[in-house]
């Protein structure tokens, strides 16, 4: 939670699976633990990938919904934009996709699209930015949220930023029929 610019709690919770029956209560938990209501939010920030597919869904949906109910903004930010927070530009930041891939963007001049690259294609003519501890990426979000907010520029809907198509194959089974 980021208070008058500074982080007052950051809270993560690692989990395989859970992460829609578990998100509601645990902003609840955050805010009551703060001592502070959700009418007390002046935005609501989310990382919106590229990522875990379904928690990215989750997340970015569950950020659209809350601000929507309470007549605030959501502000999506870049998981790869977080991560390169800080580094002398140019600079590329680069996250694991698994299977020998990885998510790559450039900052600072060129081309600054997200892609997904061979890991083993990365280079050497940017310094990295690497993966970066869950606590430290969410801190990073919240301040480059808050930066967003404070520009009084217009401010998109976030959407999750999917590179690639999900892992998950269309379900096999005939569909169902459907009676008249």
């Amino acid at each position: 939670m980021l208070v008058g610019g500074a982080i007052t709690q950051v809270t993560v919770e690692a989990m395989a699976k859970g992460q829609a029956e578990r998100l509601m209560p645990l902003l609840q938990d955050v805010m009551t633990t703060a001592g502070l209501s959700f009418d007390d939010l002046d935005a609501v920030a989310v990382g919106v990938g590229p990522g875990n597919f379904t928690g990215i869904r989750i997340a970015v949906s569950a950020a659209r919904g809350l601000a929507l109910g309470l007549g605030k903004p959501a502000i999506g930010v870049s998981t790869l934009e977080a991560q390169a927070l800080g580094y002398p530009r140019p600079c590329r930041a680069v996250a694991d996709a698994r299977r020998g891939m990885v998510y790559a963007q450039d900052f600072g001049g060129g081309d600054l699209s997200p892609r997904l690259d061979a890991a083993d294609a990365v280079g050497d003519d940017h310094p990295v930015a690497g993966p970066v501890p869950a606590e430290t990426l969410v801190t990073r979000i919240a301040q480059i949220a808050a930066d967003r907010l404070a520009s009084g520029a217009e401010l998109a809907r976030p959407a999750p930023l999917y590179i690639r198509g999900a892992d998950a194959a269309p379900a096999s089974d005939p569909p169902p029929v459907i009676l008249p």
